[in-house]
């Protein structure tokens, strides 16, 4: 079990421990996309509005915008070694990094729980157990699977991938026997909020994996091509989940009373009873099982990061890890339960707002890492409050709140919506401006600090995907 088990958490993973191809960033983030809930993020272009022909091209586009953007964080995996929200420290400072590290624990403790009530249904279904069973037993498994680590993590994501992407294909075969495809695209009359809707589900659903990305490439060999590692990570992202949208907005387009609020059961129905419905349950299990565990792993990674910060730990025993772990897994299972039955649609809408949160984080993380620092960092810095990157850098930090500030007014949820969601039709562009307003914000303060910009020690010399060169 030695060789199975991972024995590395936020500590820098050395040459001799890196193997794999970026081949297998494809395989990992197509199975982590091809799951339920992507399925209901694409139904719901439709259910707020959209047809289903400018619902497709919307989501389309978000994916691959977003998209961009995550890949862009996975590239930074190979050639750091690090998971991805240490090297928020060199941006925010050793200590300041906790706060974007605080949302993301938060974040990934809520999908854990809602993507626990969506498989604990399935797994209910499929053992006979009912709902509260089949959501415990579901979360037992997903923090086994995060503890065993990386290479569990990756195996599960070829096996997902092939597995869910036969039945979609299935399903989809059903569905278009069911409903007339022509006649669900023939509406071509396009609305700019509700298509900027689409693009802001499909582009948030990418962002939301940037805060971990890099956790699951950086074991790749440090001369891993970074253009390699982008698209293959792009690729896989972006099929995975615009395949699973689409099925979402064509079956909400098609059967909107018999979809939207019963998405389990329709998939099921949709493929058949017995022996095809149990497989469909599991199929649907498997899919939040895997996605699952990379939320599981990402604030397990999160946890240990905000930790060490302050502790100055750089390594973890295998007894600390299965704690962290299991911490996760009992706060998401709570929620879960607590959740299951009330606040559930709610709670979903509150981990879109934190998504806010999330944006600005992403623009300065890549400005400093592709524009500002080139590509190099000083690791041993990352552990050292007093060290080249400091405890809090009050700058970044500012900067950081300024473009949460700045999304506000564009911001359109549940309980708050922003004064110019109105003019704009009721479209939420926040994200957008979460992007811009800070990457443009920490570019013209961090390029005057010459002391920290450019760190010691040789790089490889590729050009990266943003086309920076050094």
């Amino acid at each position: 079990m030695a060789g199975v088990v991972e024995q590395r958490s936020i500590d820098v993973v050395p040459d001799d421990e890196r193997h794999g191809s970026a081949v297998s960033q494809f395989t990992l983030w197509l199975g982590a996309n091809l799951q339920i809930t992507a399925v209901i993020t694409g139904a719901l272009a439709v259910v707020f509005g959209a047809n289903a022909f400018w619902s497709l091209i919307g989501l389309l586009l978000g994916n691959l915008l977003g998209g961009a953007v995550m890949a862009l964080h996975s590239a930074q995996g190979p050639r750091l070694g690090l998971p991805q929200m240490i090297t928020s420290r060199a941006q925010f400072g050793v200590r300041g990094a906790v706060v974007p590290l605080a949302l993301v624990i938060v974040m990934y403790i809520g999908f854990f729980a809602s993507g626990s009530v969506l498989a604990g249904q399935a797994v209910g279904e499929l053992t006979h157990l009912g709902e509260t069973p089949g959501i415990v037993l579901f979360a037992a498994v997903t923090a086994v699977a995060a503890a065993v680590g990386y290479r569990l993590i990756h195996t599960l994501g070829k096996i997902a991938g092939l597995v869910c992407a036969l039945a979609f294909v299935y399903l989809g075969i059903r569905l278009v026997q069911r409903a007339d495809l022509g006649a669900l695209l023939a509406d071509h009359r396009f609305g700019l909020p509700v298509f900027l809707l689409a693009v802001s589900l499909s582009a948030s659903w990418q962002l939301a994996f940037g805060p971990y990305v890099a956790d699951y490439s950086r074991y790749l060999p440090r001369h891993t091509s970074a253009r390699a590692t982008f698209w293959w990570t792009l690729s896989g992202s972006v099929l995975g989940s615009q395949w699973s949208m689409t099925f979402g907005a064509l079956a909400a387009a098609a059967a909107p009373a018999a979809f939207v609020g019963h998405e389990v059961s329709y998939i099921v129905g949709l493929g058949g009873a017995g022996l095809i419905a149990s497989c469909l349950y599991f199929v649907i299990a498997l899919g939040k099982l895997t996605i699952n565990i990379l939320n599981t792993y990402g604030g397990f990674m999160s946890l240990v990061t905000s930790v060490s910060g302050f502790r100055g730990q750089r390594t973890l025993s295998p007894r600390g890890r299965s704690a962290y772990i299991a911490g996760i897994m009992v706060a998401g299972t709570a929620v879960a339960l607590l959740g299951k039955d009330s606040f559930l649609t709610s709670f979903k809408d509150f981990l879109l707002f934190l998504l806010t949160f999330f944006t600005p984080w992403s623009a300065i993380n890549l400005v400093d890492y592709y524009l500002i620092s080139k590509e190099r960092y000083d690791i041993p810095a990352l552990s050292d409050p007093a060290g080249r990157y400091g405890a809090w850098n009050v700058r970044a930090l500012t900067v950081y709140v300024l473009g949460v500030l700045a999304q506000l007014p564009f911001l359109a949820t549940h309980f708050y919506t922003g004064p110019l969601v109105a003019p704009l039709g009721g479209a939420d562009i926040s994200w957008l401006v979460g992007l811009a307003v800070p990457a443009v914000l920490y570019w013209l303060a961090a390029r005057r600090d010459t002391a920290r910009t450019v760190a010691p020690g040789p790089r490889h010399e590729e050009p990266s995907p943003a086309g920076s060169g050094g």
